[in-house]
């Protein structure tokens, strides 16, 4: 192997509880509003080449009709299809038993593919929202999350598994007070939890409770989403990039201070999934976590800077009645109902 490629062998991996394995790290694909989907299917295809293994698709980021021919060349040209693992995720616009079934039945035509390695429910809510738009956009057909509802959706995604599009299901953006309802009454239980984490939001609770359960934690957003779409910006937002702890850090390894935060996801035990459309950046990000690691001493340091700096509020998804944003989260350990009480 050359400088500019990552043996895929040295990548750490995770076994799942259905015993398929998975890699460290990934390659997002949401372009965040700035990126075409050529430009992303063409990072795809960079990034299979100089190592990766994992990558993370979506039905509403626009562009797995791009990604599918990369995937089926690189099949076509040696790659062996275990060797690849390949996530993607229900849109809300697709909720319903038989709605999840043929939007995965799609994805799985647009990406290529017999089937996927993990497909999860992109939002426990069936709140639709235009690509793109701003984030005082509402949806008056938006409702708060309806258990029954949601199980219905999940019970498509359990057939999806019966029938053998799916290996391992999964849930994203969900709070433990949902979580403890979906894990009642599943028949076939989350494998993966996809969530936002990143130094300055670390969802300490909900990252254990992930893993009490059996469930592999996955994180976006893991450098703090520096391009992130501007209706997920705020004034008080915390730009995980500037702390001093972290720069600090990233000096003393001669690194950019995005590595760390991936070195950091990686030790913790989270699965992280930057974006990036430059092949300099998605090479390094794949070094960063085959090569030197953080001390103790310096995870601890990393492990104070958490300030519940949610960045992705997702306040696009609210209800008529809902006060704020924080509805969506549960943060009083309830869920809210249509009086958002």
């Amino acid at each position: 192997m050359d400088r500019n490629t990552v043996d895929p062998l040295s990548v750490a991996s995770h076994t799942l509880s259905t015993g398929d394995r998975i890699p460290c790290i990934g390659l997002g694909t949401f372009g965040s509003d700035k990126y075409g989907p050529d430009e992303i299917a063409a990072a795809v295809d960079g990034a299979l080449k100089v190592g990766y293994r994992l990558i993370d698709c979506a039905a509403c980021y626009g562009n797995e009709d791009k990604i599918g021919p990369v995937f089926e060349s690189a099949l076509k040209n040696g790659l062996k299809r275990e060797e690849l693992f390949v996530i993607s995720k229900v849109w809300n616009d697709s909720h319903g038993y038989q709605a999840v079934q043929r939007s995965c039945e799609k994805s799985l035509r647009d990406l290529k593919l017999d089937y996927l390695d993990a497909y999860l429910v992109h939002w426990p809510f069936p709140n639709y929202h235009a690509p793109g738009c701003d984030g005082d956009s509402r949806n008056p057909d938006s409702r708060p999350y309806l258990h029954d509802e949601f199980m219905e959706t999940w019970a498509g995604v359990e057939e999806l598994v019966k029938r053998g599009l799916v290996r391992n299901p999964g849930v994203s953006n969900v709070t433990i007070p949902k979580l403890r309802l979906i894990l009642k009454d599943a028949k076939i239980r989350p494998v993966l939890n996809e969530m936002e984490l990143h130094p300055s939001f670390q969802q300490g609770e909900l990252f254990q409770f992930t893993l009490d359960n059996g469930m592999q934690p996955i994180g976006y957003c893991p450098i703090g989403s520096p391009s992130r779409p501007e209706r997920d910006r705020s004034a008080d937002d915390v730009n995980d990039m500037e702390m001093p702890e972290l720069k600090a850090i990233a000096e003393r390894h001669n690194v950019h201070p995005a590595l760390i935060c991936l070195k950091w996801a990686v030790q913790r035990g989270q699965i992280p999934i930057p974006f990036s459309v430059k092949p300099a950046q998605y090479l390094s990000n794949l070094k960063a976590v085959t090569g030197d690691k953080l001390t103790r001493e310096e995870m601890n340091v990393l492990r104070g800077l958490d300030r519940n700096a949610r960045m992705i509020k997702g306040q696009v998804f609210l209800w008529p009645g809902a006060k704020s944003w924080l509805d969506l989260w549960d943060v009083d350990g309830v869920i809210p109902g249509w009086t958002s009480d």
